[in-house]
C-alpha cells in the first residue's frame, strides 16, 4: 500500500487521535477531581507533593490514625496469641482435648461457686 491510499482516511485518523487525546485529558481531570474529593494528596509528575497538608486538621488526623494503628497492632498481637492456643489445642491428640475442656468447665464452675453465682 502506498501513502496515497491512506489519504481518504486522513480525516478519520486525525479525528481518532483528537478523540483519544481528549479522553486522556478528561480521565486525568476526573482522577484529580476524585483525589481532591476523597482527601488524597495531590502529586506532581515525579511523585512530589503539590499541596503538603500541614494544617491543624491533618495533624489531628495523623494523631488519631497513629492511635488507631497502635490499638489495631495490640489487637492483632492478642489475636495471634489466641490463634496459637487454638492451633495448639487442635494439633494436640484428641484425648487431651476432652480433658482440657472438662478442666476449663470445672474451673469456671468452681469460680462461680466461690462467687456465689452458681
Amino acid at each position: 500500500m502506498e501513502p496515497a491510499d491512506f489519504l481518504p482516511y486522513l480525516g478519520w485518523l486525525i479525528g481518532g487521535a483528537f478523540t483519544l487525546g481528549a479522553m486522556g485529558i478528561a480521565t486525568s481531570f476526573q482522577l484529580t477531581r476524585m483525589k481532591i474529593k476523597n482527601g488524597y494528596p495531590l502529586e506532581g509528575m515525579w511523585g512530589q507533593s503539590l499541596k503538603p497538608g500541614a494544617d491543624k486538621n491533618t495533624a489531628e488526623r495523623v494523631t488519631l490514625l497513629t492511635q488507631e494503628n497502635a490499638q489495631l497492632r495490640a489487637e492483632l498481637g492478642s489475636m495471634k496469641d489466641r490463634l496459637g492456643n487454638v492451633e495448639r489445642i487442635v494439633t494436640d491428640g484428641g484425648y487431651h482435648l476432652g480433658a482440657e475442656i472438662d478442666a476449663l468447665r470445672d474451673r469456671a464452675l468452681s469460680s462461680l461457686k466461690d462467687k456465689g453465682e452458681a
